[in-house]
């Protein structure tokens, strides 16, 4: 079983060891949006995770049919669940007590207020970046855990969280990643943190230890940094409390995750080196394989460890599907993509943020959301949006290529967007590449690739990914999004925002 921890909804799905998708499960999530501030409670996360898997649980019961013995007597098929993994979106922190109770709400993946503590970590660390070619980001935990504790020059939370004795020093918090919250609670007690949703704390991925010293020089040191594991590992076993709200059995492994957006590499069936994936939900990750660390000297791109031993370079930018339920909410998209289709290029060029702050494949804190024009009408402003991502999208790879990473065969798509065919479409004829779509395009897929990677010991993966389809770049249709797309690059060059090598790159080759 897989469990994927979204922005807005807890999804779980249980996986044969073949591939065949036997049963999912899904619970709303909400949070409270204020500006640059983005916080879910954790406690919702654990209702959601306990109603998606008793969902998934009950249909997996539902599936298993009566069948004759071979003495004619009838039997029924009983499924177990042999291993569940947990995934999380990337950079989501809060800070709990040593039995893992919440001491503040949890800091959302784009929470963009930890801008000052960001730059304070950046300069107070700046050869331990340098050295891991990252640049912290206000939306990084690290930044986060800065704020939370009131460090860092910004002001941050101090005194509004009882962890700090109003000297500075703490009280032992627990460093929290989302997806511990939810192990934690189904083992029943602290577990060690995953790698993956480590990376944006600051855990040095070469040496496999946490910048102690830095931590010291940060005002952190007092805080409890998790242990830290390999992505699927197993961290223990579902406790009987744990058992009662979810139904999984007491005893069933938990397996150690990854962040959503490698969890959705696994998901893809991209592993080779060359190989990428480009997930699109609320908002667009993209994530490649490469034999050793890409280097990026702007810090927009980070490295993942994959669990085979290779590298998954990566950045995840804030435009994405959110944008269209934020301008069109409740609205018939299956129609709008109809009408959509007759705008190839819409009469306006969008940059679809869904908040402000952009992330990768530059970092700009001040960026918004803009529209070039006067849509003519819904539908317009309809295809602009869908366009504007998929030249976001076209952006992003034309950056990877820009650092000399490699780039072959299809590019994978996955995420809650690929529902939408027109807009698989359109992707690929803006990508002007072919667009692989697996069967299942969620990140829990990836969730259970890594459980039964653990507990059969064997390459899961190759069996348990399934292409649907590729679907081939129409030419004439990719050639009418070549003058938008310099026209985009053109004004998020003009507005300070994209650096003009990266600028310069795109328009030539992108």
């Amino acid at each position: 079983m897989g469990v994927d921890l979204g922005t807005q909804s807890v999804r779980a799905l249980a996986v044969t060891d073949d591939g065949r998708v036997l049963a999912r499960g899904s619970a709303p999530l909400t949070g409270h949006r204020e500006g640059d501030r983005h916080e879910q409670l954790p406690a919702d996360w654990w209702q959601g995770a306990g109603d998606a898997i008793r969902q998934t649980l009950s249909a997996l019961s539902a599936s298993a049919r009566p069948s004759v013995s071979a003495s004619g007597a009838p039997a029924r098929g009983r499924a177990r669940v042999r291993g569940v993994a947990v995934c999380g979106t990337s950079g989501t922190v809060l800070l709990t007590d040593a039995r893992g109770v919440p001491l503040t709400p949890a800091l959302m993946y784009d929470d963009g207020r930890a801008g000052a503590e960001a730059r304070y970590a950046q300069e107070t660390g700046a050869e331990v970046w340098d050295a891991l070619g990252l640049r912290i980001q206000p939306s990084w935990a690290l930044a986060k855990l800065l704020w939370l504790t009131g460090g860092g020059g910004g002001g941050g939370a101090r005194g509004s969280v009882k962890i700090s004795d109003g000297t500075g020093a703490l009280r032992g918090a627990r460093v929290c990643h989302q997806p511990d919250f939810i192990t934690t609670r189904l083992v029943g007690r602290p577990v060690p943190t995953d790698s993956s949703h480590a990376l944006k704390t600051g855990y040095d991925l070469h040496t496999r230890s946490w910048p102690t010293a830095l931590h010291d020089r940060l005002g952190l040191s007092g805080l409890d940094f998790p242990a830290v594991v390999a992505p699927g590992t197993p961290l223990g076993t579902v406790c009987a409390e744990a058992a009662a709200d979810t139904g999984l059995a007491e005893g069933t492994p938990v397996i150690a995750g990854m962040t959503d957006g490698c969890a959705a590499q696994l998901g893809s069936g991209a592993w080779e080196v060359g190989r990428w994936n480009t997930v699109l939900g609320t908002t667009l990750v993209l994530k490649g394989v490469t034999a050793t660390p890409l280097r990026d000297p702007a810090g927009v791109l980070y490295n993942h460890r994959s669990p085979d031993g290779h590298w998954l370079p990566g950045g995840a930018s804030s435009v994405g599907a959110g944008a269209l339920s934020h301008a069109f909410p409740g609205a018939d998209l299956a129609r709008l993509d109809r009408l959509a289709a007759d705008r190839e290029p819409a009469s306006v060029v969008a940059y679809p943020l869904v908040s402000r702050g952009e992330r990768f494949p530059f970092l700009a804190a001040d960026a918004e959301a803009f529209t070039l024009g006067r849509p003519a009408d819904d539908a317009d402003h309809y295809a602009a949006l869908l366009q504007g991502v998929a030249l976001a999208e076209r952006l992003c790879l034309a950056y990877v290529r820009f650092l000399g990473a490699p780039i072959d065969g299809p590019v994978t798509f996955t995420g809650g967007a690929t529902r939408s065919g027109y807009w698989n479409q359109l992707r690929a004829d803006v990508l002007g590449r072919p667009a692989a779509l697996p069967e299942q395009a969620d990140s829990a897929l990836g969730m259970a690739v890594l459980a039964a990677h653990a507990v059969t010991g064997d390459d899961a993966a190759r069996r348990m990914v399934r292409i649907r389809t590729i679907l081939e770049p129409r030419p004439e249709a990719g050639r009418r999004f070549d003058g938008p797309f310099v026209t985009l690059v053109d004004a998020l060059e003009r507005r300070g925002w994209l650096p003009s090598d990266t600028a310069t790159y795109a328009r030539e080759h992108g």
